[in-house]
């Protein structure tokens, strides 16, 4: 066995990992104790990293080049020379009759420092065209905006030790236990190791993070800018700022003092939907005026990401969070600063190399002359294109106008994850050429590429990632890529040598002509990337690649340094032009979209605790849907009790973009008059467009980041009588193409003149992989009933064609029950179309394995109640240990003592949250609301 240090390849973090290989085959993982940012935790995610790069799963990969002959049409395969050769020749086409700019290419957060630096060389140098974007603009780039602003540069001026130290902690705008979940159990490890430490949440939901909190300020969406501006209004009445500093290092303050005069706490509060003396006590908790042992304030950390970056006034949430740490001195010193979570692997990588469309390389500015001689000279080249690149939303506006007319997409899913989906469609459908190069061929944009090109992922690739904390950590292969597989900085360096061969290079004047892709290696790539950092607020110019491979690295680290800086701006002084931090005086502007008569629900999205984005990895796992369910709208149980709406009702939701069917449920964590659905559910998963279908592609104005938090609805009962519930369980190695032939089904259902169509449909995975076979459930509903075609396809889809099946046909009713039981005599598959009563009892018996064959033919009854005993289904709280809610419930009354007490006889028991933490919020929610059976403080076990 083989073991490799490598990083995570979700969110932000930047969690290092051990990787175990034997015989070309990823066997296991488990977190590097010694990596910084992790200390060997491990969130429930990245614990199982290595099921999603089994044998098995190779079905789900792309594994060879492939072309469309025409759109519409099955995929051919063809060889890399004939992929390359066609790209290059349709570049440069384009180029040369439509001019630079009707070429863009969009790139991912989930890429390498390399493979961004060469793409990103690739569209400037030598396509000579800025639309070089990333869907990092779709969760970073209001940030980057704020930061650079405020502070004059996109620099996180924190670190993770700040958790540590900080005696106030204000976490806005992020659910962190389920999206960072190691960093909320390390700030768990420091709230036990100072009580006094005081946690403050601004969320409009009652999320998990929310729970914890001392203080929870359920704000209602988009007044995030009204709370810090009431904020500081206290911090300045109450005179608990810290006036020298202002003076000494910043300026703007007048104007701001100006500004926030109005919003005393009872007028934010009417605009908040909050507490006056909540906003009064977060601010004074925030300043932490009252002087330690040695003078000072008790340092206070921000940790924010997207609820506060994915608006229309995104930037405006951002500056004016950093106000508050400006005008109260929280900033530069250990436990104090505004410090942006990044959401994807490797954000910050991309922003150093400028794949942005609006930046250079190392933080350079595109609109500075200066800044672009500089790189040309850098490059080798003549001169850099001036003209503004589009951004994300943009590209796809452009190639949706006929502007556009080949679009290169790396790593990422736009047809999930962009708002208004209509036009992402739209704009998919008319671009000329469509380039996706991707390691899932799954994916929803997969359908409308011309040309699929099959790149490695994580456990096969090389280079470097930078995480939230400016840290740089090496990624590394465990395993050779599967099939053709290539690296995505190799498949654009090869497409840029043949275009250096097709279009004219201008070299730089007075440089002897050389190569602009001499790059063999991964290390080649990093060492031109430091190269153009020399100077830079980034300057990494003193780090090498040995130590890269010793140990994970701060930025900056300058040429004579020893080590990268912890924190920025210890001294005061700021990376602007005369040192100073600019306060931002904004005026308040509400949501994109304002809820109306029309439109009177406020939808808002976020992430669940065991997936990540559009779940092309994560989807991939059975078990990781046991956590975060179905596809489902959110409601306050007050809500459903108004409208009369039972829990699994389909619900119709609906925005000025789009809409989308789903089930309701009920959630005590969503306030009344607003709805949550999980940003995950794209087309892949649910019938429709997906989540992003609801959502306006309105933009901040700065950082040309769209809403994708927020969108006004309504919702209305979808009248979708015909029901079915289908699940199975399948052979590894046939999982995926069953799983694809469900999801084509989505939508049809009437084919010929005869059926009705399908209104709703979804599609997800179960099962505790590895175990040799993966579960899936299967739901539809229409008006009518689909017509035969269309239920032979589901039933040829799910293995239950055959004589050793049991079933029975009702058509007048518009009833069938089919079901199959294995040679174990437990039930392996069934449909159940017309009525589904008993969904509940039956999708438990197959789930849970019990012996089916004595009961023979009751099971077609399929009554509410099932023939037999059976425990009701329980949702999972641990996703390591598979410990269910009622379990835990069943165990904590023998359990004595104080919370934290009974907490350990619980995870002593069942062994939940022992193994990544992300389940201890939930555990901690449930031991403090199911009472023990007296107040006892011995640590006595629980009994079983």
């Amino acid at each position: 066995m083989t073991e490799t240090r490598s990083t995570c390849c979700y969110c932000g973090v930047g969690c290092g990992v051990i990787v175990s290989s034997e015989d070309g085959r990823i066997t296991g993982v488990r977190g590097d104790p010694d990596h910084p940012a992790n200390h060997g935790r491990l969130c429930s995610k990245g614990q199982t990293l290595h099921l999603t790069a089994s044998p098995a799963l190779l079905q789900a990969r792309l594994l060879q080049p492939q072309r469309r002959p025409q759109r519409g049409a099955a995929p051919q395969p063809v060889t890399w020379d004939a992929a390359l050769d066609e790209l290059a020749t349709r570049l440069a086409q384009a180029v040369q009759q439509h001019g630079p700019d009707s070429v863009g290419l969009y790139l991912s957060g989930q890429l390498l420092t390399e493979d961004y630096y060469v793409f990103n060389k690739l569209g400037r140098a030598l396509l000579r065209t800025n639309n070089v974007d990333t869907n990092s603009r779709l969760c970073m780039s209001s940030a980057v905006a704020g930061y650079k602003l405020s502070l004059g540069s996109d620099a996180v001026p924190c670190c993770y030790d700040d958790i540590d130290a900080a005696g106030t902690v204000f976490v806005t705008g992020s659910n962190l236990a389920w999206a960072h979940p190691v960093l909320m159990r390390r700030l768990e490890d420091a709230r036990a190791a100072a009580p006094g430490l005081k946690l403050i949440v601004a969320d409009p939901r009652r999320t998990e993070t929310a729970a914890m909190a001392d203080l929870h300020l359920p704000l209602l969406p988009g007044t995030d800018v009204v709370l810090h501006h009431a904020m500081l209004h206290v911090m300045l009445w109450e005179d608990l700022i810290d006036r020298d500093y202002i003076a000494a290092h910043t300026r703007g303050f007048e104007a701001l003092r100006e500004r926030v005069r109005e919003f005393s706490p009872a007028h934010a509060a009417r605009i908040c939907g909050l507490k006056a003396e909540d906003i009064v006590q977060a601010a004074r908790w925030f300043a932490n005026a009252d002087a330690g042992a040695a003078g000072t304030r008790r340092p206070t950390l921000s940790l924010y990401c997207q609820g506060l970056n994915q608006s229309t006034s995104g930037t405006d949430k951002n500056r004016t969070l950093i106000n508050l740490h400006l005008v109260t001195g929280q900033i530069g010193r250990p436990g104090a600063g505004p410090f942006s979570l990044t959401g994807q692997p490797n954000a910050m990588g991309g922003r150093e190399v400028g794949a942005l469309a609006h930046q250079l390389v190392a933080h350079r500015d595109l609109a500075s002359a200066s800044d672009r001689a500089e790189v040309a000279a850098l490059w080798g080249v003549a001169s850099l294109p001036e003209r503004p690149g589009k951004a994300a939303v943009q590209l796809f506006e452009a190639a949706a106008d006929g502007a556009l007319r080949v679009l290169w997409i790396a790593c990422t899913n736009p047809a999930q994850s962009l708002p208004d989906q209509a036009l992402v469609r739209r704009a998919l459908e008319r671009c000329e050429f469509v380039v996706l190069q991707e390691a899932f061929q799954g994916t929803a944009t997969a359908a409308w590429a011309d040309l699929l090109l099959p790149a490695t992922t994580w456990g096969e690739r090389e280079g470097t990632v930078t995480n939230s904390e400016r840290r740089i950590s090496r990624v590394r292969a465990s395993v050779p890529p599967p099939g053709e597989a290539r690296h995505d900085w190799v498949i654009a360096r090869d497409v840029a040598r043949r275009l250096e061969r097709l279009l004219p290079v201008a070299h730089a004047p007075g440089q002897p002509p050389r190569p602009l892709f001499a790059f063999e290696d991964a290390q080649a790539v990093w060492r031109e990337h430091r190269l153009t950092t020399a100077g830079r607020d980034l300057d990494i110019t003193g780090l090498d690649w040995r130590q890269l491979e010793a140990a994970p690295q701060q930025w900056p680290f300058a040429a004579g340094a020893s080590r990268g800086a912890d924190r920025l701006y210890t001294d005061g002084r700021f990376a602007t032009p005369d040192g100073r931090a600019q306060l931002a005086a904004p005026a308040w502007r509400p949501t994109a979209e304002v809820r109306s008569a029309m439109y009177p629900v406020s939808l808002t999205t976020g992430r669940l605790r065991d997936h990540w984005h559009g779940m092309s990895r994560t989807g991939l796992l059975g078990r990781l849907f046991a956590h975060g369910g179905e596809p489902c709208v959110q409601l306050h149980p007050q809500e459903l009790a108004r409208r009369h709406w039972a829990p699994g009702e389909l619900v119709r939701v609906r925005s000025r973009s789009g809409e989308l069917v789903l089930p309701v449920q009920p959630s005590d964590s969503v306030p009344p008059a607003q709805a949550f659905i999980a940003m995950h559910w794209g087309s892949e998963f649910v019938s429709g467009a997906g989540v992003n279908a609801l959502l306006p592609r309105r933009s901040c104005p700065d950082s040309r980041q769209p809403e994708l938090k927020h969108a006004a609805v309504q919702l209305e009962r979808a009248v979708l009588p015909w029901r079915l519930v289908a699940a199975a369980w399948c052979d590894e190695q046939g999982w995926f193409e069953r799983r694809e032939a469900l999801r084509a089904l989505f939508g049809q259902g009437g084919q010929g003149g005869q059926g009705g169509p399908i209104g709703h449909a979804s599609c997800v995975s179960f099962g505790r992989e590895p175990e040799g076979r993966i579960g899936l459930l299967f739901r539809a509903a229409a008006a009518a009933p689909p017509d035969a075609a269309w239920m032979h396809a589901l039933e040829t889809a799910l293995d239950l064609h055959g004589t050793a099946q049991l079933r029975y046909h009702d058509a007048r009713a518009g009833q069938s029950r089919t079901l199959r039981l294995g040679s174990d005599g437990t039930l392996q598959a069934f449909v159940l179309s017309g009525d589904v009563v008993a969904e509940g009892w039956m999708l438990s018996l197959l789930q849970q394995g019990d012996p089916a064959a004595a009961i023979g033919r009751a099971l077609l009854a399929a009554g509410p109640r099932p023939p037999l005993a059976m425990p009701p289904r329980s949702p999972q709280v641990c996703t390591c240990h598979e410990v269910t809610e009622a379990r835990i419930v069943q165990a904590l009354p023998s359990c004595n003592g104080t919370d934290e007490q009974r907490l350990r006889q619980l995870q002593a028991e069942l062994g939940c949250g022992t193994r990544c933490g992300s389940c201890l919020p939930a555990l901690r929610t449930l031991v403090r609301t199911v009472a023990a059976p007296q107040a006892e403080t011995s640590e006595a076990p629980c009994l079983p």
